[in-house]
Protein backbone atom coordinates (compact mmCIF):
# COMPACT_ATOMS: atom_id res chain seq x y z
CA UNK A 1 0.00 0.00 0.00
CA UNK A 2 1.46 3.44 -0.73
CA UNK A 3 1.28 6.62 1.09
CA UNK A 4 -1.39 7.55 -1.13
CA UNK A 5 -3.55 4.72 -0.85
CA UNK A 6 -3.31 5.20 3.14
CA UNK A 7 -4.17 8.53 3.16
CA UNK A 8 -6.74 7.79 0.96
CA UNK A 9 -8.07 5.02 3.61
CA UNK A 10 -7.63 7.21 6.45
CA UNK A 11 -9.62 10.07 5.02
CA UNK A 12 -12.88 7.97 3.96
CA UNK A 13 -12.70 5.58 7.34
CA UNK A 14 -11.69 8.04 10.01
CA UNK A 15 -14.72 9.13 11.70
CA UNK A 16 -16.50 6.07 11.01
CA UNK A 17 -13.32 4.40 12.83
CA UNK A 18 -13.93 6.64 15.19
CA UNK A 19 -17.04 6.60 16.11
CA UNK A 20 -16.84 2.97 16.68
CA UNK A 21 -13.64 3.19 18.65
CA UNK A 22 -16.12 6.09 21.25
CA UNK A 23 -18.65 3.49 21.17
CA UNK A 24 -16.75 0.67 22.15
CA UNK A 25 -14.66 2.82 25.05
CA UNK A 26 -18.78 3.45 26.09
CA UNK A 27 -18.77 7.46 25.39
CA UNK A 28 -15.41 8.21 26.47
CA UNK A 29 -14.28 10.58 23.52
CA UNK A 30 -10.66 11.54 25.19
CA UNK A 31 -9.91 7.23 25.30
CA UNK A 32 -11.48 6.26 21.91
CA UNK A 33 -9.34 9.34 19.89
CA UNK A 34 -6.40 7.98 21.58
CA UNK A 35 -6.71 4.23 20.78
CA UNK A 36 -7.86 5.81 16.67
CA UNK A 37 -4.34 7.32 16.75
CA UNK A 38 -3.17 4.57 17.93
CA UNK A 39 -4.52 2.28 15.50
CA UNK A 40 -3.74 4.49 12.70
CA UNK A 41 0.01 4.58 13.76
CA UNK A 42 0.06 1.05 13.40
CA UNK A 43 -1.39 0.48 10.31
CA UNK A 44 0.75 2.87 8.77
CA UNK A 45 3.58 0.91 9.83
CA UNK A 46 2.02 -2.01 8.69
CA UNK A 47 0.77 -0.78 5.33
CA UNK A 48 3.73 -1.54 3.32
CA UNK A 49 2.80 -5.39 4.04
CA UNK A 50 -1.00 -5.55 3.13
CA UNK A 51 -1.28 -6.96 -0.07
CA UNK A 52 -4.55 -7.50 -0.18
CA UNK A 53 -6.72 -4.31 -1.38
CA UNK A 54 -10.13 -5.66 -0.88
CA UNK A 55 -10.00 -6.45 2.80
CA UNK A 56 -8.83 -2.69 3.91
CA UNK A 57 -11.20 -1.44 5.57
CA UNK A 58 -11.46 -5.02 7.72
CA UNK A 59 -7.85 -4.77 7.95
CA UNK A 60 -8.34 -1.27 9.45
CA UNK A 61 -11.30 -2.09 11.97
CA UNK A 62 -9.21 -5.19 13.08
CA UNK A 63 -6.15 -3.38 13.69
CA UNK A 64 -8.63 -0.68 15.95
CA UNK A 65 -10.29 -3.65 17.83
CA UNK A 66 -7.30 -5.45 18.47
CA UNK A 67 -5.79 -1.58 19.99
CA UNK A 68 -8.73 -1.08 22.05
CA UNK A 69 -8.91 -5.11 23.42
CA UNK A 70 -5.10 -4.40 24.29
CA UNK A 71 -5.65 -1.42 26.26
CA UNK A 72 -8.27 -2.72 28.61
CA UNK A 73 -6.01 -5.54 29.18
CA UNK A 74 -4.32 -3.93 31.76
CA UNK A 75 -7.27 -1.81 32.81
CA UNK A 76 -10.10 -4.42 32.96
CA UNK A 77 -12.60 -3.79 35.63
CA UNK A 78 -16.38 -4.56 35.12
CA UNK A 79 -19.01 -1.83 35.89
CA UNK A 80 -21.99 -2.66 37.89
CA UNK A 81 -25.23 -0.87 36.84
CA UNK A 82 -25.80 0.53 39.58
CA UNK A 83 -22.10 2.57 39.07
CA UNK A 84 -23.35 3.97 35.60
CA UNK A 85 -24.69 7.21 37.14
CA UNK A 86 -22.06 9.32 36.42
CA UNK A 87 -22.11 7.78 32.38
CA UNK A 88 -25.10 8.89 32.17
CA UNK A 89 -25.38 12.18 34.24
CA UNK A 90 -24.92 14.62 31.15
CA UNK A 91 -22.62 16.89 33.72
CA UNK A 92 -20.33 14.20 34.31
CA UNK A 93 -20.28 12.27 31.12
CA UNK A 94 -17.32 12.45 29.24
CA UNK A 95 -18.83 13.12 26.27
CA UNK A 96 -21.60 15.79 27.35
CA UNK A 97 -22.64 16.07 23.52
CA UNK A 98 -23.36 13.00 23.09
CA UNK A 99 -27.38 11.86 23.38
CA UNK A 100 -26.89 8.57 23.82
CA UNK A 101 -25.96 8.03 27.18
CA UNK A 102 -27.88 5.09 28.17
CA UNK A 103 -26.92 3.72 25.52
CA UNK A 104 -23.21 3.73 26.71
CA UNK A 105 -23.93 2.86 30.20
CA UNK A 106 -25.47 -0.33 29.38
CA UNK A 107 -22.74 -1.21 26.49
CA UNK A 108 -20.22 -0.54 29.14
CA UNK A 109 -21.94 -3.74 31.51
CA UNK A 110 -21.41 -5.75 28.42
CA UNK A 111 -18.70 -8.14 27.15
CA UNK A 112 -16.11 -6.40 24.78
CA UNK A 113 -17.15 -9.49 22.50
CA UNK A 114 -20.27 -8.79 22.38
CA UNK A 115 -20.46 -4.71 22.49
CA UNK A 116 -17.86 -4.90 19.48
CA UNK A 117 -20.23 -7.44 16.98
CA UNK A 118 -23.25 -5.30 17.90
CA UNK A 119 -21.03 -1.80 17.13
CA UNK A 120 -19.99 -3.62 14.00
CA UNK A 121 -23.56 -5.08 13.23
CA UNK A 122 -25.46 -2.22 13.61
CA UNK A 123 -23.98 0.95 13.95
CA UNK A 124 -21.61 0.72 11.05
CA UNK A 125 -22.97 -2.30 8.64
CA UNK A 126 -20.42 -4.94 8.57
CA UNK A 127 -21.81 -8.14 7.45
CA UNK A 128 -20.94 -11.32 9.85
CA UNK A 129 -18.54 -12.70 7.79
CA UNK A 130 -16.38 -8.90 7.90
CA UNK A 131 -16.96 -9.12 11.51
CA UNK A 132 -15.60 -12.42 11.91
CA UNK A 133 -12.73 -11.30 10.06
CA UNK A 134 -11.88 -8.18 12.36
CA UNK A 135 -12.48 -9.85 15.72
CA UNK A 136 -10.37 -13.14 14.50
CA UNK A 137 -13.53 -15.67 15.19
CA UNK A 138 -16.25 -17.80 13.29
CA UNK A 139 -19.12 -16.48 11.83
CA UNK A 140 -20.74 -18.74 14.10
CA UNK A 141 -19.92 -17.13 16.69
CA UNK A 142 -19.89 -13.67 15.71
CA UNK A 143 -23.34 -14.49 15.40
CA UNK A 144 -23.96 -16.28 18.72
CA UNK A 145 -22.27 -13.02 20.14
CA UNK A 146 -24.82 -11.02 18.45
CA UNK A 147 -27.45 -12.93 20.08
CA UNK A 148 -26.29 -12.41 23.23
CA UNK A 149 -25.32 -8.94 23.01
CA UNK A 150 -28.81 -8.06 22.02
CA UNK A 151 -30.07 -10.14 24.71
CA UNK A 152 -27.99 -8.42 27.32
CA UNK A 153 -28.35 -5.10 25.72
CA UNK A 154 -32.35 -5.14 26.26
CA UNK A 155 -32.11 -6.43 29.56
CA UNK A 156 -29.48 -3.61 30.86
CA UNK A 157 -31.84 -0.96 29.42
CA UNK A 158 -34.80 -2.90 31.18
CA UNK A 159 -32.96 -2.26 34.22
CA UNK A 160 -31.83 1.24 33.46
CA UNK A 161 -35.73 2.10 32.76
CA UNK A 162 -36.31 0.85 36.35
CA UNK A 163 -34.39 3.19 38.04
Amino acid sequence: MTREQFTELVVAEQEALRRFLLTLCCGNRDDADDLAQEALVKAYLASGSLRDGSKVKAWLYKIAYNTFISSRRSTQTIVSIDDTTDIVDNTLAPDREYKYQELYAALAQMQPKERTALVLFYLNGNSVKEISIIVECSEAAVRQQLSRGREHLKKYITQYGER
